[in-house]
């Protein structure tokens, strides 16, 4: 037998690059955090550097794809409808990227109990992060979708700083102000809020979260109360 038959074979492993509709979503979610509309806030410009930094580090450095097995929840029978306001608006590229991987998202709770009035209004998708389907312990995207008429009740997040950006539909947090398709909201660590969306249709909102590795791991998401 010769050297070359006795040479292991190495393993191949699937790679951002390998598959474009992925590779496509997070350079749309990168362009969400490029330099720009800050409101004159160091704090949010600072938020918005550090993911932009991290995203383009990960897309370079050509991750794992490790594909979930799909999971719908019942919010997520209004997803066409999200898709289909936000494709009217300034968000509808990554809006139409989302809809390209549709098929192939994990939609889940994250909590061990849901209150029954969000079991059918609320869901959330990780699309890259520990968890995957793109791997990595740096930073996690993802996206969350209510219905229409939705409170997703007074929460923080422990060491993790968190930002939001409306793809579709109009929303409100702690009733200080209406945040429509573009609009970002930046959550710094422990800090407590609460989530309201419109009468009329869905909304789809895609997040970043930045805190360290252990935490990002095991974000332990609780609620600061329960629903009213």
């Amino acid at each position: 037998m010769s050297d070359a038959q006795t040479e292991p074979v190495e393993e191949t492993r699937t790679r951002l690059q390998d598959v474009p509709d992925w590779d496509y979503l997070l350079r749309e979610f990168e362009l969400l955090y490029r330099p720009g509309f800050a409101g004159g806030s160091k704090i949010i410009r600072g938020h918005r550097k550090r993911v932009r930094d991290s995203l383009a580090a990960i897309i370079d450095s050509n991750p794992p794809i490790n594909p979930r097995p799909p999971a719908s929840k019942p919010v997520t029978a209004h997803l066409n409808r999200a898709f289909d306001v936000g494709s009217r608006y300034a968000m509808f590229g990554l809006a139409k990227a989302l809809e390209r991987v549709a098929h192939l998202l994990t939609w889940e709770y994250g909590y061990e109990k849901v209150p029954k009035a969000l079991m059918r209004k609320y869901a959330y998708c990780e699309v890259l992060g520990p968890q995957g389907p793109v791997v990595t312990n740096k930073l996690i995207l993802g996206f969350v979708l209510f219905a229409p008429e939705t409170t997703y009740p007074q929460h923080h997040h422990k060491e993790i700083e968190e930002s939001y950006i409306s793809i579709s539909g109009n929303w409100s947090e702690n009733d200080q102000a209406v945040y429509s398709p573009g609009s970002l909201i930046l959550n710094r660590s422990d800090h407590n809020h609460r989530i309201t969306t419109g009468e009329r249709d869905p909304c789809l909102l895609a997040y970043a979260w930045v805190g360290p590795p252990e935490k990002l791991a095991k974000p332990g998401m609780n609620f600061s109360k329960k629903v009213g």
